[in-house]
């Protein structure tokens, strides 16, 4: 039987939140990677995740066909985890996620490679969402391109480092009440270490050709709960105020400008009108986490190991603040 060693695994957007959790688990099956970002010369901190000339950072932007298909020579497996949280500049949902995907399926088709491609719980061609819309158009392109591809749907996912947890725990540090906007909006938080068990998974050739995959954790909480989970991992106390769609669009076109953790764009409140939860179709065609085998891990286990740095008193005394 060949070696993994022999099979060269190319990941479009390796130095991501996502990226990194799929780097390290695919160096531990003894994959060869390339990683394909736009800026190569920041991805080094990639390299120790695997042994010496394992991890190698070429340069690729998903807006020039002609990078990706470098990136692409000779791979065996093309897995695309490019994605965005908002716009700016030529970074459209459309140029990333429809185009991008699109133009990374057509490198992989040519090269003969197989496919991954991680979309979002939520991906629709009809939703309000731009976000969403796109998702789904670069689903499409991926299956017109590499009809044996195979779609992950993550719900939101959490984990170190994540634009999730981490905000709303940044958030709770600096101000005295937390606004609440879809508070009874239902989600499936996904562990990000579980979301790259699947993909590793995929290139294993453990997961169905053409199948869509939806990936959530084991429980379904409103996003009041999600909240509240957090406050009490980070020993805070906050009020939350709840803020109807039509006031959090209206901040949402100031806020949009906004750094950091107090960022938040019209698009985003689209998004929190619509529940982001696995389907009873996925489940039931067993294309899920479980489906493959994994066991997910739920937030209360995995946010507390991380979650920690947020408390007033650190990580070793709980303090109420």
């Amino acid at each position: 039987m060949a070696s993994n060693l022999e099979t060269l695994v190319t990941v479009f957007g390796g130095s991501g939140f996502l990226g990194r959790n799929v780097i390290r688990a695919l160096c531990k099956r003894d994959y060869r990677i390339r990683v394909a970002v736009r800026r190569p010369e920041l991805a080094g901190f990639l390299q120790p995740s695997g042994k010496v000339g394992q991890v190698h950072a070429v340069q690729a932007n998903l807006r020039y066909p002609a990078s990706v298909e470098a990136a692409m020579r000779d791979s065996h497996v093309a897995i695309n985890l490019v994605g965005i949280l908002t716009e700016g500049g030529a970074q459209s949902f459309d140029a990333v996620q429809a185009k991008g995907a699109e133009t990374v399926a057509r490198a992989a088709a040519a090269a003969g490679a197989r496919m991954v491609h991680v979309s979002a719980i939520g991906a629709d061609p009809q939703s309000p969402s731009r976000y969403a819309r796109a998702k789904a158009a670069g689903e499409q392109a991926v299956l017109a391109a590499v009809p044996s591809a195979t779609i992950f749907r993550p719900s939101v996912m959490f984990g170190p480092e994540d634009q999730f947890t981490n905000r709303f725990a940044a958030l709770a540090r600096i101000s005295p009440v937390l606004p609440l906007i879809g508070g009874e909006t239902k989600m499936q938080p996904a562990y990000v270490g579980d979301v790259a068990t699947a993909i590793a998974d995929a290139v294993d050739g453990k997961a169905k050709l053409g199948a869509t995959y939806e990936l959530g954790g084991p429980e379904v909480l409103t996003m009041r709960e999600i909240i509240e989970a957090i406050l009490a991992i980070t020993d805070r106390k906050r009020p939350l105020i709840p803020l109807p769609f039509g006031l959090a669009r209206f901040k949402a076109n100031f806020l949009q400008f906004a750094p950091g953790a107090l960022k938040l764009t019209p698009d985003q409140v689209t998004l929190l009108e619509r529940d982001n939860v696995v389907s009873d179709a996925a489940k039931a065609a067993g294309l899920t986490l479980e489906g493959l085998g994994i066991t997910p891990d739920s937030l209360e286990a995995i946010a507390p190991q991380y979650l920690w740095r947020f408390r007033s008193a650190g990580q070793f005394q709980r303090k109420s603040a």
